[in-house]
Order: structure tokens, then sequence, then C-alpha cells
């Protein structure tokens, strides 16, 4: 197929898409925290919102559990979906449930391994999933990707990376979601260097908001995503004043989103980390009204 394909084209007036990822509760407490942040944050009208997949499907259950709460407090939900470890047989089973609950959207990743599971199962990158869900599914699902404009960290480099995220377009995605980061400009290199490659389909910035330097280090350690050196040294400096932190955190990437929708970008992606304040205070900011 032609690189001047354009992969998954929108219409170039659409409105920007406003979403959210929360992640399955593990016990009681943790379910009830889910339930009232995704209520407050529902009267956003979020487009939609995802729900995290562990590792070789391990939170299978608990995200089936979080995808029944979500919808039953309105919500369009997105589940995750990761081939890594799994068979075609369990990823048949799961598309059909999510069919049988009318689930229109799916977030198709090839995810991790679980420690000490050896079986990489029956389809090992994203680009199959994706594939199989389309000969699976027809149409039923609008996909969605990931990509990374900082690159994955197990890519051999950029180029590499980029062709990677081609290929799942080619393969009938119909728009992506990026991993958070704290450039702009690295997101709009990307998007530029997508489009030469002939994908037109809306590639929308994953948000994290800041409330802790502890937990944001050690994510952005697993996944790759750069803390700016001087982002860094300052959240670094507010110690145990966590008011502080917040507040510069706030600032910090409130000022991403603006600089991203006034860039272009199709919409924002909010890491809610199943909490709401921060994300309601920079959707105050930079999204559309809330519902009155």
């Amino acid at each position: 197929m032609s690189s001047s394909v354009p992969y998954g084209a929108a219409p170039a007036d659409a409105a920007p898409v406003f979403s959210l990822e929360f992640f399955p509760p593990r016990d009681a407490a943790a379910q009830d925290r889910l339930v009232r942040s995704a209520q407050q944050l529902h009267g956003l009208r979020p487009h939609f919102a995802s729900v995290t997949f562990g590792a070789g499907g391990s939170t299978r259950d608990g995200t089936m559990l979080a995808v029944d709460i979500l919808q039953k407090l309105g919500y369009q939900v997105a589940p995750h979906l990761s081939c890594i470890g799994s068979t075609k047989e369990s990823l048949r089973e799961i598309l059909a449930a999510y069919r049988q609950a009318g689930i229109r959207r799916l977030v198709a990743l090839r995810g991790d391994m679980p420690s000490g599971m050896g079986d990489m199962g029956e389809l090992r990158y994203a680009r199959d999933l994706v594939d199989f869900v389309r000969r699976e599914t027809g149409d039923w699902f609008h996909i969605e990707v990931a990509a990374y404009p900082e690159m994955h960290p197990q890519a051999s480099g950029p180029d590499a990376d980029l062709e990677h995220f081609v290929e799942k377009m080619r393969a009938g995605a119909n728009s992506a979601i990026t991993q958070y980061f704290f450039n702009a400009d690295a997101y709009f290199d990307f998007v530029d260097r997508a489009t030469a490659k002939g994908v037109l389909a809306p590639i929308v910035p994953g948000i994290m908001p800041i409330t802790n330097y502890t937990q944001l280090a050690r994510f952005s350690d697993m996944c790759g995503a750069e803390i700016p050196r001087w982002i860094k040294l300052r959240l670094a400096s507010y110690g145990d004043d966590k008011a502080s932190l917040r507040a510069f955190g706030h600032d910090v990437v409130a000022g991403l989103c603006q600089d991203l929708l006034d860039g272009g970008a199709p919409g924002l992606h909010f890491y809610t980390m199943n909490q709401a304040e921060a994300t309601l205070a920079i959707w105050k900011e930079v999204g559309p009204p809330p519902t009155r």
C-alpha cells in the first residue's frame, strides 16, 4: 500500500475530542474511589472513557467490572485490549462480550508480558491485534492505538518506531492516543512525520496531570516519557509541600494543553489515575464547558 494513502482521514472541521482513562479497581475501597471520581468527571461530558487491561490480560475481570461500572454511570467506554500472552480464542471471547455489552470502541495494544510468563501468545504486535479485530468484527469497533511522540522505550530508533505506528494505522486503526509527554514540540514533530507517511487520522495527546513527583518519576522511567530537567528540578524542590507542587504541576500541564489545542491537536486524553481533582482543574481552563 502506498504511503500516500490517507490512513483513517478525519474531517478537517471535527470538534476536539476530550476523553479520560481509568484503571480497574483492585478492592472495594478502590472501587468506591473509581465510582466517586467517575461521577465527578462525568459532568465534563467526555466523549469516552478508556479502561486499562493488565499485562497478559491479568486484569481481564477487573477491566470488565470497570467497564460495567462506567457504562452504568453513562459513559461511552473504550476498553483496552492487549494481545501479548493471549490466545485468539480468549480474544474472541472478550470481543464477543464487549459486543454483547454494546461497546463500540477499543484501545488495541501489544501490552506487556506478566512477570514469569513465557508464552508470547498467538499475536505478538499491536498491528496483528488490529488486523485480528477487523477480521473478526468488521467495522463494529472504532479502534484506537498507541503513539509515542518521544519513541517507544523498546524501539530501535525513531524511524522504526514511526513505521510500527504507521503499520497499526494501515491494519485498520481509526485514531491514536499518545503516551503522555511534557514537550509539545515532540508531539507536533511526531504528527508531522506521521502525516508525511500518509496518516491523517486523529492523533490525540495523552495528558498526565502532575500531583505526585515520586509517582510521576517512576511511571516516566517505565514508559520512556521524559520529564524536562527544569520541571524535574522544580518538582523536586517542593519536597513535602504538596500544595505548591500541585499548583506548579497544574500550571505546567494546563499550559501544555492550551499549547496543544492552539497548535491544532484534535483533542486531549487525560490519564486520571482514578482521581478527579487535577483533571477537573485543568479541564476548567482548557476544555469545553461542563454540564450545568
